[in-house]
This record gives C-alpha cells, sequence and structure tokens, in this order.
C-alpha cells in the first residue's frame, strides 16, 4: 500500500457544537479512569545497592498505546479541545516519529476523527502498522526535518488540526501535579530507602517531559537535578550549552528522542545537567538492560540507562548515596527488525563489542 497516495479526508466544517466537545472530553476522562498508574520498577544492581545507590524505572510501556507518549496524547486533546481547535468531524494531524502517533491515533479513533500522521520513511514498520491497526493514515517524507511543513499543509488542505507536539508539549501538561508523571513518581517512591531521588533521568523528544518534571521539582522545592540524556547527532546539548536557538544538527537516530532542531518545548531553564550518548551506547545498554529485566526495552531507554549509570557511578566514586530514577519509555518488540537485529546495528552503528565491555564494567561496578 502507498502510504503518499492515500486518499485524505475531505475538510470538515468548523463547529462550536458544545455538546460534542462535553462528550469528547468525558470520553477521554473515562479512559483515564480505566487505566491503572504505571509501576515503578527498581533495578537489581547489587554493586550500587552496596554503596547505598539505589536506580529504578518507571514503566512506561504499560500504557494502552505501549509508550510514554500516551500521557502527552491525552494532555494534547484535552488541550485543543479546550481550545476550541478541535470540533467534531476535525481531522488530526501530527509531526511524529512514531510514538505520538500510536498514541494519538488511539485518542483520535476514541473520539471517531480522522488522523494523519506525517513521519521520516525510517519509522518502524511495527509503528506503521500500529498506526493504521488504530485507524490512522501514515504520510511519509524523506527526513525528519520536513515533517513540520508537510505536517502543516496537511493541516490546512484537509481544514483539519496540526497538534504540534513540539510546539505544545511542555503547555498541554499541567506541571503543578493533576496526575502528571512527576507527581506519580514522587508518591511512588514515598517508601524507598532515599524517597526523593538526587538524579531523574529522561531523554527529550519534545522536551515535554523533562520541562514538567523540571518544574513540579522546584514547584514543590524537592532536592532533585533533571539530567537530559541527549542521544549522539541530536541538537538539544549544543543548545543547552550555548543558549543559541538558531543551532541545528543531522538528527537523532533513535527513535522517539533527540531533534535535527531546536523545539519550542525543549525549556532549557528547568534542565540541571545532560549527558550526550552515542548510539552504541543506546543499543547496547538497551540490550544490557533487557538483561537484567528479562524483558526488552526500546532503544531511548537505553539512551536513559546510560546517563543514569555515568551519574550513579559518579556518586559511588565520590562517596554518595541516594536515588536515580528514569523512564523505560516503550517495550522492544517494535524494534525487533532494527535495533535488536545484529546485522542492522552492525551496518547502521558498526561494531558494539567494546561498548558492551564498558557498560558492563559501569552495570557491575569497577573495583
Amino acid at each position: 500500500m502507498d502510504h503518499h497516495h492515500t486518499p485524505l479526508p475531505s475538510p470538515a466544517p468548523a463547529s462550536s457544537h458544545p455538546g460534542w466537545r462535553d462528550q469528547a472530553i468525558a470520553k477521554i476522562e473515562a479512559d483515564y479512569q480505566r487505566s491503572a498508574d504505571t509501576h515503578l520498577i527498581p533495578l537489581n544492581l547489587p554493586c550500587y545497592a552496596q554503596a547505598g545507590i539505589d536506580l529504578y524505572l518507571k514503566d512506561e510501556s504499560t500504557h494502552p498505546t505501549g509508550s510514554l507518549k500516551h500521557r502527552l496524547a491525552r494532555s494534547l486533546f484535552l488541550y485543543a479541545l479546550c481550545n476550541g481547535w478541535v470540533h467534531e468531524g476535525t481531522t488530526i494531524v501530527e509531526a511524529s516519529s512514531g510514538s505520538t502517533a500510536v498514541s494519538e491515533a488511539y485518542f483520535a479513533r476514541l473520539l471517531g476523527l480522522p488522523f494523519v500522521a506525517v513521519m521520516p520513511q525510517s519509522t518502524s514498520p511495527e509503528k506503521v502498522a500500529q498506526i493504521e491497526f488504530l485507524g490512522g493514515r501514515c504520510h511519509f517524507v524523506g527526513h525528519a526535518g520536513e515533517v513540520y511543513d508537510a505536517a502543516r499543509a496537511l493541516a490546512q488542505r484537509t481544514g483539519g488540526h496540526y497538534m504540534d507536539q513540539f510546539t505544545y508539549a511542555e503547555r498541554a501538561t499541567d506541571w503543578r501535579g493533576n496526575n502528571n508523571i512527576a507527581q506519580s513518581m514522587f508518591q511512588q517512591m514515598r517508601m524507598e530507602r532515599h524517597p526523593v531521588p538526587r538524579w531523574i533521568v529522561v531523554g527529550a523528544g519534545t522536551g515535554g517531559t523533562s520541562a514538567t518534571i523540571g518544574r513540579f521539582v522546584r514547584y514543590m522545592r524537592y532536592n532533585s537535578q533533571v539530567c537530559v540524556a541527549d542521544p549522539e547527532g541530536s541538537v538539544f546539548h549544543a543548545y543547552w550549552r550555548s543558549g543559541d536557538a538558531s543551532l541545528t544538527a543531522p538528527g537523532s537516530r533513535i527513535e522517539g528522542i533527540g531533534r535535527p532542531r531546536v523545539e519550542p518545548s525543549f525549556i532549557r531553564g528547568v534542565v540541571d545537567h545532560m549527558e550526550v550518548v552515542s548510539n552504541r551506547e543506546s543499543v547496547t545498554a538497551m540490550a544490557l538492560l533487557g538483561d537484567v529485566l528479562g524483558r526488552k526495552v526500546g532503544p531511548s531507554t537505553g539512551t536513559n540507562m546510560v546517563a543514569m549509570l555515568r551519574l550513579a557511578d559518579g556518586m559511588r566514586q565520590r562517596g554518595e548515596t541516594g536515588s536515580l530514577l528514569s523512564l523505560l519509555c516503550d517495550a522492544g518488540e517494535r524494534y525487533l527488525p532494527t535495533y535488536y537485529h545484529r546485522e542492522w546495528v552492525s551496518t547502521h552503528f558498526g561494531d558494539c563489542d567494546a561498548t558492551q565491555q564498558a557498560l558492563q564494567t559501569l552495570l557491575h561496578g569497577r573495583h
């Protein structure tokens, strides 16, 4: 099937009918009530535990759409509905490398709205299949940098609404609390040995998660710091250091995180520290973490893990104790033909043997 030529829905007349909007919001709220919170998983790493350092992952793969982006999609839909941007019959358009589109397709189907995802040609077939299963359509572009203009043009052509996660992610979520991910993390940590994490480590795609967590930590006056793990090829680290929003970069090869341009939702001032992680480190840590957990995780979780281990190792060397918390962003099953395929990794990233030895040492401790 040629996704480029999938017929697009015709423009829908804008309607400000409050009855439909009320029903749409009620459906999203009911869906939220049906969802339990995601688990917080302690990592079994004896060398750190003995040194008084505990590591945790909040498992965002258990959402109905299988990733952290389920929270973002819910917030974006509520934001757009309450702003009067989405009406009955409105075509929803999103620029996404996959997971956000899967989650938005879910909510579009819930509300009976047409959905089109604009994504790079390189997006995994598994994600494309999930979007189509949920009733969405996929429109491909050659490079990640082309998604914005293509999505805007499609929304215009269909009289639809461009969700624009990269602009609205940080403002669609209530960072003061109200069931956001940060509030949930701190609640779940209450009974642990070190209830207030020394570090919270997240990746950045839109920057919405780091903005929400960073603001919440300050608002609640917690003694926690936010570290963003940035994959090789992403622009965020250079921007964080320089403050120059006009910078660009080649773009990330780790699906879902890192960007070729500075996104409006990436709030530099709430990030305390950044760690740049190579592609080899991301995929190697992804596989090693799978061995620790007994299940497969996605590559962006590998990126998070590298940054978390570097911070934990630094704490241990300085004789500091405390906890570190990060996210398990999605499950590895979506990436079996790519990041889990030895030949694919070797072709795209080269030999990972030396990286594996270095990370094994970090994972099990230097003596």
